[in-house]
């Protein structure tokens, strides 16, 4: 069982940054979803447990980055210039295949709590 501590969202206004970050209880491949009202979920980016494999969805790449610190076995999402679509609650997830990075929620099997992000125009 892989627990997971989000940390990081809040209210920012566009073309800021934020971080996010979520710490994993084991070692896993990590995964960031987001969710915004009336939308289903969706796939944000990923990485795997070696860090030398990341995807990221077309609408974030250039502005938003996957990273992680196995030593602190936190995973990070930097996002920049954000906009107000990017308006959601993003949730960290962990899955027990670390080989590759996936993009499914199929894929992953543990959840974080999910973070508020707000952006305002």
């Amino acid at each position: 069982q892989v627990q997971l501590a989000e940390s990081g969202g809040g209210l920012v206004q566009a073309g800021d940054s934020l971080t996010l970050s979520c710490q994993a209880s084991e070692r896993s491949g990590m995964g960031w979803f987001r969710q915004a009202p009336g939308k289903n979920r969706e796939f944000v980016a990923s990485i795997n447990y070696a860090g030398s494999a990341t995807e990221y969805t077309e609408s974030v790449k250039g502005r938003f980055t996957i990273s992680r610190d196995n030593l602190k076995r936190t995973s990070y999402l930097q996002m920049s210039n954000l906009q107000p679509e990017d308006t959601a609650v993003y949730y960290c997830a962990a899955t027990t295949y670390v080989v590759d990075a996936y993009d499914l929620e199929s894929d992953y099997q543990y959840w974080g709590q999910g973070a508020q992000v707000t952006v305002s125009s």
